[in-house]
């Protein structure tokens, strides 16, 4: 191996250490461990300074803040990735065929219609439910996929898809709810601009166009034309994935989806989820702060949908589907494997400091992101002390 070589392959090595789900799980904690202890440490006023600074050409309407600038501009990557991980399963991967992928869409959806009517119901009458009832309904893919690669390795790989497809379909969904609940304006001259720069990449795509140095500048100019027509600007980044082309030409190494995300997927589990959970999560706990979840209607509504909501919609949901004869189980996954993914499905996080991060604002957005914390820990431990015991099963006597 040569001197240069070296360095090429560590790089290339690194970049696969990165797209583990694992490891994007560790380092989305380690960022929320972070942002808890340094928001509620001394330097609080620190990280409230950095977290509020703002940057970026006011005529634009892109003065906004670093906090800000996380939450639109590069959680538009993740959505970017998930975009096209969505089109990969459309296309060529398991949603492909109608009866593999009726299940998790199926249960998709059943995840997403009852945590938003358990937390609408045991919300109703509290300030701001009227837009809260949609944080319990996303299912964040980095951590749920981390927490199943850490305690399930014995599971059969269909579990994994169930999962990946699942969460795919819900944020989805969840990125819908994005566009039509918090579009309080609509910009036509921007949404036109957007419009045309959409149909420009897709036709690029279409004619097999490969530089780079047309879609950066392309991508950039739907991204900013979407903020500016006052849609969420991670709708760009979903938009323009699902856009991507997903099958090789002949004599093509990789299609054009596969080769952005085995790029793209590192930059979005180191640094773009990273730095957004580093931003979000940053929730003042007090001994006060934490009680008042427990009592008070919003953040209750939020942790029971995402806890017991989740698990009810995703399983129930997935045993009518079956039960009707409308799909069918992943290959080796017994309903007890089914039930532990249903309740990983509750792992929010992402997504839904997220939404509530656009949902809510002040004490209330404190407590819901407070809430959703703690439901994604209470179902990330859950499930992953159900999955090591299903883990254990599979290697010894399958259900």
């Amino acid at each position: 191996m040569t001197q240069a070589s070296r360095p090429a392959k560590a790089v290339a090595e690194f970049a696969r250490y990165l797209r583990t789900e694992t490891t994007g799980g560790v380092i989305l904690l380690v960022a929320t461990a972070i942002a808890l202890i340094w928001a509620n440490s001394p330097l609080d006023d620190v990280y409230r300074a950095i977290r509020d600074f703002e940057l970026g050409p006011a005529f634009l309407h892109l003065d906004l803040s670093i906090g800000d600038w996380a939450k639109d501009g590069l959680l538009a990557i993740f959505f970017f990735v998930a975009g096209l991980e969505l089109k990969r399963e459309l296309v060529v991967g398991e949603l492909s065929k109608l009866k593999q992928a009726v299940l998790p869409v199926v249960a998709a959806i059943g995840g997403m219609i009852v945590p938003a009517l358990l937390a609408l119901s045991i919300g109703w009458g509290a300030p701001g439910i009227d837009r809260a009832w949609a944080i319990p309904v996303a299912t964040d893919i980095a951590f749920a996929l981390g927490v199943l690669a850490l305690t399930a390795s014995n599971l059969p790989s269909s579990a994994r898809v169930f999962l990946l497809s699942l969460a795919v379909v819900d944020d989805l969904g969840a990125i819908l709810v994005i566009a039509v609940l918090f579009t309080a304006s609509f910009d036509l001259v921007a949404g036109a601009v957007a419009i045309v720069a959409l149909l420009l990449y897709a036709y690029l795509q279409h004619r097999r166009v490969r530089s780079a140095w047309l879609y950066v500048p392309l991508a950039l100019i739907t991204w900013v034309a979407v903020h500016s027509a006052g849609i969420h600007a991670t709708i760009a980044g979903v938009a323009l994935g699902l856009l991507t082309r997903v099958r090789a030409d002949e004599g093509e190494q990789e299609a054009p989806a596969i080769r952005l995300e085995h790029r793209l997927q590192p930059w979005s589990a180191a640094v773009a989820v990273p730095l957004f959970a580093l931003f979000a999560a940053g929730i003042q706990i007090s001994g006060d702060s934490l009680g008042a979840v427990f009592t008070t209607a919003l953040p209750l509504a939020v942790m029971i949908g995402l806890v017991f909501g989740k698990v009810v919609g995703i399983f129930g949901a997935s045993v009518l589907a079956v039960k009707f004869k409308i799909a069918d189980k992943p290959t080796g996954v017994g309903w007890r494997d089914i039930g532990a993914l249903s309740l990983l499905g509750g792992v929010g996080f992402t997504v839904s400091l997220l939404i509530a991060d656009l949902a809510l604002d002040g004490e209330a957005s404190e407590q819901a992101k407070t809430a959703v914390l703690i439901a994604s820990a209470v179902a990330s431990l859950g499930a992953a002390a159900l999955l090591l015991r299903r883990s254990r099963a599979h290697a010894g006597v399958e259900e």
